[in-house]
């Protein structure tokens, strides 16, 4: 029997210390992986990659000192052939061009839910083990076999009357939530023309897969209203 495979050093460039931790927290459910550091800036992150061995780096694209991108460029200016995976809020698509030129191989946008975070660090080990096979192609089917691996399946299907676009919708608007409100059903279903429990049934479907918090909301007569903010704010 073939010994498992070593645990991909993971190290974490978040300046959100919240963030960071929670990053970490997901990553201890997720078979395979080990964290050996927790960043806040890409000068921390460049010395922990100096001083320790990481496979993979968890990128958030805006960093205290300067834009993560950069931080890529000095990482593989000072020889660090860590893969890096961009974990952040930037909706850009100049910013994911950019990103792609520069070697990242994944990307996933904030807010997430732990089950798109789990799906995005299985496909990178899928990826990693073929390629730690080693030897030659033998044709385009086995190059196309490895990328395919960091694609993944694609999204889940969305429960039935669910649609991609909408949910798309729900999670901008609640992304734009800051870190001391909250966003009820009537405010979402108002600001996207819904009806109240359709908005609701989104909001909820992103507090389900943990994309979003539910909080009480008081000061209106009756019993309090269900308020949501996203998971991570930047």
């Amino acid at each position: 029997m073939s010994a498992p495979a070593p645990a991909i050093q993971t190290l974490i460039v978040e300046d959100e210390k919240i963030a960071g931790e929670a990053h970490a927290a997901y990553l201890a459910k997720i078979a395979g992986f080990v964290v050996v550091g927790n960043a806040r800036s890409g000068r921390e992150a460049l010395v922990l990659l100096a001083e320790r061995r990481v496979d993979l780096v968890l990128l958030d694209l805006n960093l205290p000192d300067g834009h993560g991108l950069e931080l890529v460029r000095a990482m593989r200016a000072a020889g660090h052939a860590a893969d890096v995976l961009a974990v952040t809020a930037a909706r850009d698509l100049e910013v994911v061009r950019r990103a792609v030129n520069l070697g990242v191989v994944q990307y996933l946008l904030k807010p997430f839910s732990f089950a798109m975070f789990k799906d995005k660090l299985e496909q990178y080990a899928a990826y990693r083990q073929q390629a730690a096979a080693g030897g030659r192609a033998t044709d385009q089917v086995d190059v196309d076999r490895l990328f395919r691996a960091l694609r993944g399946r694609g999204a889940p299907a969305l429960p039935k009357g669910m649609t991609a676009e909408t949910l798309a919708a729900v999670a901008s608007l609640l992304s734009d939530v800051g870190p001391d409100r909250t966003m009820s059903a009537n405010e979402a279903a108002a600001a996207l023309g819904l009806s109240r429990v359709t908005a609701r049934r989104y909001l909820e479907h992103l507090a389900e897969y943990g994309a979003a918090l539910r909080a009480p909301r008081y000061g209106g007569p009756g019993r309090p209203e269900v308020g949501y903010r996203p998971t991570h704010d930047s």
